[in-house]
């Protein structure tokens, strides 16, 4: 948490999906200003491992998939991989349509605020879309 609140305090924007909590406290002016949670709490309890790196406004970027739940717990009675993606057709359909599928998420998606409690994302004016039933094949979750 540490290194993602020096990273915003340097100008880096951060955008972390969680599956929960998160002790992290997004949007606190001059320490986190540049962070965004959103949690995706739906039908599936299997989430994502995806980092995905992009360098300012460069095209070049950098993806990794892994099994690492980065809780003191797991790094210290186990085993975690986290594999870069080198093939740059995966990677763009992992930033593409998994990532920017659980950012449009406005069915089971809540919003971290600054002093710890969640909102729900809101459709608003767009149409409703449901990250883990798009991915299934389904538009929307009855």
């Amino acid at each position: 948490m540490e290194e993602l609140y020096a990273a915003s305090m340097a100008g880096v924007d951060v955008d972390l999906i969680v599956r929960g909590i998160c002790s992290l406290r997004p949007g606190v002016k001059g320490l986190s200003e540049r962070i965004k949670v959103r949690s995706i709490v739906g039908r599936f309890l299997e989430h994502s491992r995806i980092f995905h790196f992009l360098n300012g406004g460069s095209e070049t970027s950098e993806t990794y998939i892994g099994s690492a739940d980065w809780m003191l717990r797991n790094l210290d009675r186990r085993v975690e991989v986290v594999v870069p993606i080198i093939d740059r057709e995966i990677a763009t359909y992992i930033r593409d349509v998994i990532l920017e599928g659980y950012l449009r998420d406005n069915v089971n998606a809540w919003s971290l605020r600054p002093d710890g409690t969640y909102r729900k994302v809101a459709a608003g004016s767009t149409r409703e879309s449901n990250s883990q039933m798009s991915f299934v094949g389904e538009d929307i979750l009855n």
